[in-house]
């Protein structure tokens, strides 16, 4: 599937407090690499161009970053903002505490955003929904922003009352139609980095990973 910044764009949310991780989160590294890093790298995997979106000093050097337009607003605020900048008809938006899902996983939603023409697509695992990643036609702004200036900034709210449709990721999986060449499995896809812990517990899965690589490949510097 061939994307342009004319079909599709892409954009990490890189906002919060990371309160619970005691630093800068986006600038945090897992296996050598900051959050954010991880983020653009899944969106660029996927065929997208990848910016930032969220009032945060210093992440210019990874790519271009759209401020919110108005602070305190949560994720949603900056899927508002980014929405109002982009041209593009469809917008994929990820977040920095997601580093683990596959580009595979960011393609399919794009493929089925297309085809039913929701709203907002999101998938779920284990029959939870999951509010990110998140597919998101441009004209759902309008309802969007209604939300949030009404006071309700939840981003799921929002989707489910824009119209959302939601992909079990396990019957795409089995159907092959979307993989993670790591040979990470879809519960760890959607690992949540919100703490020094949960970042260790990262590094041990990616760790584990490279592990059972053939050791020809590691060798060769292929895995």
């Amino acid at each position: 599937m061939n994307l342009s910044p004319a079909d599709v764009a892409g954009f990490v949310l890189a906002g919060g407090e990371s309160s619970r991780m005691g630093r800068d989160k986006a600038l945090t590294k897992l296996a050598g690499k900051t959050l954010v890093s991880h983020a653009l790298r899944v969106l660029r995997s996927a065929g997208l161009q990848g910016s930032i979106a969220g009032s945060r000093s210093g992440l210019e050097r990874f790519a271009a970053v759209v401020p919110d337009e108005a602070s305190g607003f949560g994720p949603l605020g900056g899927v508002c903002s980014a929405l109002a900048h982009a041209s593009s008809e469809w917008v994929v938006f990820i977040t920095i505490d997601l580093p683990l899902i596959p580009p595979s996983l960011i393609r399919f939603l794009i493929l089925h955003a297309r085809e039913t023409g929701c709203y907002a697509t999101i998938c779920s695992l284990n029959g939870f929904a999951q509010t990110f990643p998140v597919v998101i036609r441009r004209d759902a702004l309008a309802s969007l922003s209604r939300d949030l200036a009404s006071g309700r900034s939840g981003c799921f709210a929002a989707f489910v009352a824009a119209g959302v449709s939601i992909v079990p990721v396990e019957l795409a999986v089995q159907a092959g139609q979307m993989t993670d060449e790591r040979g990470l499995v879809p519960y760890q896809w959607f690992s949540n980095i919100n703490t020094p812990v949960d970042l260790a517990n990262a590094e041990r899965m990616l760790k584990n990973c490279r592990a059972k690589k053939p050791s020809f490949l590691r060798t060769r510097g292929l895995a």
